[in-house]
């Protein structure tokens, strides 16, 4: 059995990006694709994508 995907609300801007610039991608896709790059542009990612240990830098 997997978890339920969580429900996200977006605001009228952020809908409208999506349904403007991404035609013919599905939403949840390009949302996790942003949310990936703003956490590695942030630095909390390794270039591999794992989650970095806040304390030291080091993958958790």
């Amino acid at each position: 059995m997997t978890a339920p995907r969580p429900v996200v609300y977006l605001d009228p801007a952020i809908t409208d990006i999506l349904t403007r610039c991404y035609r013919g991608e599905g939403k949840r896709d390009v949302i996790a694709r942003a949310i990936r790059m703003l956490a590695t542009a942030d630095g909390h990612l390794t270039p591999d994508g794992r989650i970095k240990n806040q304390r030291t830098g080091r993958p958790a």
